[in-house]
Formats: structure tokens, sequence, C-alpha cells
């Protein structure tokens, strides 16, 4: 059995002087939730489709469970296809929007019949296979389109943000339903979106893509808590993490924040800081780093609380449950504290990680 279910080897796209994916590379997992998550107008969408076969390589290969994919056509490359919008034929029933790819395929009869109720009842649809799209709420035609991108069996699949434009709550839903779908199947996942939320929910492996590159791969706690480049934290996580510059003298770094320890593994001219937003605190001693409060964002359970420090804007996050650090916004100044442990430092002029701080006590 192959190593891995899809693995991308040196992809290079250009359009004229344009390089779009550059020397890109990655690989899926058999049985894994792959999230490759990145910027808008970051590549990803043309990363699909080179995948799929559906645009040209300038360099590069394609393996799908350990077959050379690279010159195959779309249709037989083998591998799941789930995009971005609905794109049902209004005409079809949803029994026959799911079929579809079957049909293309030269399906048998009793395959049609077998994936069709298999999908139908992993996505909850079984009661709508006789219905026209525009009986259809949206969340129904999504579902709708995710199966029929799940009705061709193989062990890969590739999601091109399917969830994108829904509401919350909808799309609350449908990460959960992709969740226990995957799941079920037991086969490998690659989904593309430029939403860190749904990245967070849906991972067990990130990738992060910037640049035209793959810049950071590995699981969701490792990608999260230790980033290996300023591009790879600021696609992860909402609000976006806090980046900051300081003065780094020998095991000491100095910010706004005031100074900390830090164990640095490389050395750079100029260092800036990463502290995603939970790792700031409003604290109770005065005069620890005075803070202006400005905007209060409501997240839901939590507020974002943007301040500003000596010029500099940061951002943290306060449960509503937290009546205590709520009050003090009234002030209009507060004193801020920070874990020290989830400080990064990065080389400013390349991007790169180059240590992190360390515990004071």
């Amino acid at each position: 059995m192959a190593e891995y279910a899809l693995e991308v080897k040196g992809l290079t796209k250009s359009y004229g002087s344009n390089v779009v994916l550059d020397n890109l590379s990655f690989s899926a997992g058999m049985d894994d939730f792959s999230v490759i998550c990145g910027k808008p107008n970051n590549g990803k969408s043309v990363l699909v489709r080179t995948i799929m076969g559906l645009e040209t390589i300038d360099a590069g290969s394609i393996i799908v469970r350990g077959e050379d994919a690279t010159q195959a056509a779309a249709g037989d490359r083998n591998i799941g296809y789930v995009p971005q919008s609905f794109a049902l034929y209004p005409h079809y029933s949803v029994l026959e929007n799911i079929e579809y790819p079957l049909v293309l395929a030269k399906a048998s009869k009793a395959t049609k019949t077998e994936s069709v109720a298999r999908v139908a009842e992993l996505l909850k649809i079984t009661d709508l296979l006789a219905k026209k799209p525009e009986q259809l709420s949206g969340g129904q035609k999504q579902r709708v389109a995710i199966a029929r991108g799940l009705a061709k069996a193989t062990d890969v699949y590739v999601l091109d943000d399917p969830l994108v434009g829904l509401d919350f709550k909808l799309r609350e839903r449908l990460i959960d339903d992709l969740r226990k779908t995957q799941e079920e199947l037991k086969v490998a996942f690659v989904y593309m979106t430029s939403d860190p939320l749904e990245a967070l929910s849906l991972a067990r492996t990130v990738m992060i893509l910037a640049n035209g590159k793959i810049v950071q791969q590995d699981s969701l706690d490792v990608v999260y808590d230790l980033p290996n480049s300023i591009a790879s934290m600021n696609s992860l996580g909402f609000p976006e993490a806090n980046i900051f510059p300081g003065e780094l003298s020998g095991t000491t770094f100095t910010s706004v924040l005031g100074n900390t320890k830090v164990k640095v593994d490389s050395v750079a001219s100029k260092v800036v800081a990463g502290l995603r937003p939970e790792g700031i605190s409003i604290d109770s001693v005065a005069g620890k780093t005075d803070a202006k409060v400005g905007l209060l964002e409501n997240l839901g359970s939590e507020f974002a609380v943007y301040f500003e420090v000596n010029g500099i804007n940061l951002v943290t996050v306060v449960s509503r449950t937290d009546d205590e650090s709520l009050a003090k916004l009234d002030s209009k100044t507060v004193s801020l504290s920070y874990n020290p442990e989830a400080l990064v430092l990065f080389d400013a002029d390349t991007g790169m990680r180059i240590g992190q701080g360390v515990s004071n006590v």
C-alpha cells in the first residue's frame, strides 16, 4: 500500500512572468484530514486545478497512491473533487446530480446505486434524492455538492473551499459533517481554505501556503504553537497574531511589552516577535504595561480587544464571562501582561523563526 494518498513534488506554475506556484511540495497521508490554509490570492485555486489535471504545469509531479499521475487526463486521476461552488444541474434531481460523475466514468448501474445510497446516508440527504436543486436550501445544496464529490470511491478527495459564502451556523454544522464523514470513510481529505477557523476546526495536518510554496506542514498543534515563519503564524488563528518589533540582546528580548528571556536558535540583525492574542491578558497589577483600550469586537463567546501601546497596535481576547477583565476596560487604560512561552521570535528580513520565549521564573 502507498505511504501517501497524494504527493505533490516541485510543482511550478506560471502565467507569463507571474509565478503562482513556486517549486511547491507536500504530502497527504492516508486516512488524514489535511488542510491547506493560506491568505486569499495565494494560489489555492490554481493548486487545485493543477492537482485535478485541469491545468498544465511547468514542472513537478503529482503522485496519487504511489502512481505518477502528472500526465494523466483529469478523469483518469482517481481523485474525488468537491468544488467551491454548488454547480448543480438545475434540470437534474439530487440523485442525478450525485451520480453524474459516475455516469461520466461509465460506472455500472449497481455501482451508481450503491455509491449514491452511501454518500446520501453519510450526508443525511436520502430524503432529498427526488428533489430538484430549486427546492433545496443553501445548506442542502452544499450537502448535495459534497455528496457528488464523494460519490467517486477513491482514497483521496480534494475539497476546494466548499463552505465559502455560507452563514456561520450552517458552516459550523457542515464542518462537523465533513469531519465525521472523513472519519467514517477512512480516506484522505485535502481541504483548501482561506478561513483559519475552518483549518482549526477540521485539520489534523496543516499546510501553510504562502508565496507559492508550502512553507510549513505539521500537526495542527505544532503549526499553531510553533510557527516556522511570520507567514505561517498569520495564516492560522483569529484574530491574527500580534507581530511587533523589539531588540534582542543575548537571551533577553525587549519590546513594548517589557523584557523576557528567550532561547535563540540563530542570529538576526533585526528581530520581530509574534504573540497570539490569547497570549496577552489584562493584568490587575498597575504599571506593568500601560495600554490604551481601543475597539471591542464581539466574536460571540468572547471579545477581541484592541490596544495601543507606544504606537504599537495589539489585540487580545477576553471571554464574555470574564466580568473582572471586561470591567477594567471601562477605564480606557489598562495594564497588560503576557505569557513569555507563547512568544515566537522571527528574523525581520527573512520572516523565519529564530527562537522563542521561555519562562521568566
